[in-house]
């Protein structure tokens, strides 16, 4: 086979000489670097078909199906104490971890000096607010008062008006009245006897018996009757024409606006009482306000001594949770915290639970109520048993914040037994096991790879190794229970051929298993197959066939390869290929190109230090088997599902 494989590449090198010899373009420079691979990997398989192949045998026996994790001890019942001081506060005195407290026992205090110094503040502020809040209910009281005073004088004012009107209708006027007309009557009175006086002294002057002055005294007498009788009348037309009527008038308006002065002060006094007593309000919830500050930073202040609220062992926040994950540190005196952050566990019983982290690829065969084996770093040679009790709905929040490649579900479990030596923070191990089997088939996980989507082993018949379809189970990532298609002894390969079978299988459980990288059959088969899977024949690739294109046919041909056409001339010259890697953590066979960001370029052939060729090219390195095998190593456990990519 060796001597075939052999000839086959100098023929093919030699032809590929002849076409570059007359045409050497671009294009041939390429076809040597292909042929002169080509031949190095038939002269490297076919060494690799005299190296024995590793095997092993099917074995019977018990086969125990678990999940190790590794995780930390914890109380399953314990009262937690946090910070409750607002902002940020620095510890001044921290009882020692371990002590023993009883209820009441002063556990940590916190730094008050800020506390303090507001709280004089606030006092002051506190008896400003009551000084004006008293002002304001005097001043309510005051207001109230001026109001009803304010009231009742207009309501006098009012009724005056009243009274004037109805006094000058019904006694100033008639009075005016009377006197006017009695004024009248006197006058017309005194100028009838002026007049009477006048005649008889005009007869006494003309007889002699009076003088002229006192004719003429007469006369006067009687013109100052008439000029008094002629007042009198125009007074009296006085009063009735204008007097009157001005006077009702200004009564009136005075009634008039007296009412209106009397509503306005009602309204001003109602109005003053509300603002009054809204300004009371407002200095009373003031007031109340900065009490209640005042209040509370005195409850912040006792707050920053936290007491023992039962009888318990002093456990630190920081070491039951076992994390030190960004710039969280052990609690110590000195250290600042922050407003709910939790400071003290009390253990307030004397049962245990262990907590770990299971991979989603596990969380499948992970259950409520199945058996755990927990083993405790610091106990060395003691077991403890218990069972799964609780399982996260959602991935752990902190763990995919550090790592978002990694996601973990928190899974809890309740152990059972003596645990007096068991101490919360205590590193463990937890080994859940899936399934138990007293008598079982089982092969190693790297013997059984997929092809065709189903779980294929390659059997041993005499010297020649062939695939045999089986069903699997479960695995614990170093053997798989098959459940039918093998016997016990017979003899499996370990590393199946990559031409036939995907990049890793799987189990049941979801195991993904490694594939072993080996060659088998004929070179003229794998070819074929790989020229088949690329979706192109290898006849597309004869070289007699390039030949007798031209140089500008031979450029044309090479430009308009597909991406199919281009991964089956490297499959056909030695190129590997990674599996795609499919949902359920399996890697089916490639259809044409590399999946997973796999470099799939022709490498050079490595010079062996006794002038040999390696025709091996260098495996294109996958990042999914990367990243599934830093998941899977991620917190050192060994669960099924987590393909790490291994070569």
């Amino acid at each position: 086979m060796t001597q075939q494989n052999s000839s086959r590449a100098g023929k093919l090198y030699a032809d590929f000489l002849k076409l570059v010899t007359k045409q050497p373009t671009a294009v041939g420079i390429v076809a040597v670097v292909l042929a002169a691979a080509l031949l190095l990997w038939l002269l490297g398989s076919g060494r690799a078909e005299n190296k024995a192949q590793p095997t092993a045998a099917v074995q019977r026996g018990p086969l125990t199906i678990s999940i190790s994790e590794s995780g930390t001890v914890k109380s399953r019942e314990q009262v937690i104490l946090k910070s409750s001081v607002e902002g940020r506060t620095t510890i001044l005195s921290l009882i020692p971890e371990g002590t023993n407290v009883k209820a009441g026992d002063l556990l940590v205090e916190l730094d008050t000096s800020t506390l303090e110094d507001q709280r004089t503040s606030q006092q002051i502020t506190v008896l400003n607010a009551e000084a004006s809040f008293v002002r304001a209910r005097e001043t309510l009281e005051v207001t109230k008062s001026q109001g009803n005073s304010d009231t009742a004088k207009a309501d006098l004012d009012c009724r005056f008006a009243d009274i004037d009107l109805n006094k000058y209708l019904e006694g100033e006027y008639p009075q005016q009245l009377q006197k006017a007309d009695s004024d009248i009557t006197l006058a017309k009175i005194d100028l009838e006897r002026a007049a009477e006086d006048l005649t008889w002294s005009e007869q006494l002057a003309a007889e002699g018996y009076i003088t002229r002055t006192e004719l003429e005294g007469d006369k006067l007498a009687k013109r100052r009757a008439e000029l008094s009788l002629s007042q009198a009348k125009t007074q009296l037309d006085l009063l009735e024409k204008y007097t009157y009527n001005r006077e009702l008038e200004r009564l009136k308006s005075d009634v008039t606006q007296t009412k209106m002065a009397l509503d306005r002060v009602k309204r001003k006094a109602a109005a003053d009482v509300v603002q009054a007593e809204a300004d009371l309000k407002a200095r009373e919830s003031e007031f109340n306000r900065q009490k209640t500050k005042l209040d509370k930073l005195n409850d912040q202040i006792n707050k920053c001594r936290i007491k023992a609220p039962v009888d318990a062992m002093v456990v630190y926040a920081t070491t039951a949770t076992g994390e030190r994950h960004g710039n969280q540190q052990p609690l110590a005196e000195g250290q600042e915290v922050r407003e709910r952050q939790e400071l003290i566990y009390l253990p307030t019983a004397a049962a245990m639970r262990a907590e770990i982290k299971v991979q989603e690829s596990a969380l499948r065969k992970v259950s409520l109520g199945l058996p755990v084996r927990v083993t405790v770093d610091a106990l060395p040679g003691r077991v403890f048993y218990g069972a799964v009790s609780k399982i996260g709905v959602l991935p752990d929040a902190q763990s995919q914040w550090l790592n978002p490649d990694l996601t973990v579900y928190s899974t809890a479990i309740d152990l059972q037994g003596d645990m007096k030596d068991l101490r919360p923070g205590m590193s463990c191990r937890a080994e859940v096991i899936v399934d138990q089997y007293d008598d079982a088939l089982f092969v190693p996980v790297q013997a059984v790879t997929r092809v065709s989507g189903k779980p294929t082993v390659y059997v041993k018949t005499g010297s020649d190794f062939e695939p045999r379809t089986i069903e699997v189970g479960l695995d614990n990532n170093r053997v798989i229970r098959v459940a039918s298609g093998l016997k016990e002894g017979e003899v499996v390969s370990l590393t199946p051929p990559l031409e036939a079978a995907s990049y890793g299988a799987q189990g049941e459980g979801g195991a993904a298993i490694p594939a072993g990288v080996a060659r088998t059959g004929s070179s003229d088969s794998n070819l074929a197959a790989n020229g088949a899977r690329a979706g192109q024949p290898a006849a597309a690739f004869d070289p007699e066939k390039l030949r007798s294109m031209s140089s500008e046919e031979r450029q044309k041909f090479f430009e308009s390869m597909t991406d199919e056409q281009r991964a089956a001339m490297r499959s056909q010259f030695g190129g590997r290929r990674t599996g795609v890697r499919q949902d359920d953590g399996t890697s089916d066979a490639g259809e044409g190109t590399a999946v997973g960001s796999s470099d799939s370029r022709l490498r050079r052939p490595r010079l062996r230090s006794d002038g040999s060729t390696d025709s091996r090219l260098d495996r294109p390195r996958s990042r999914d088997g990367a990243a599934g095998g830093r998941r899977g190593a991620a917190d050192g456990s060994a669960s099924s599902g987590e393909g790490s990519g291994s070569e």
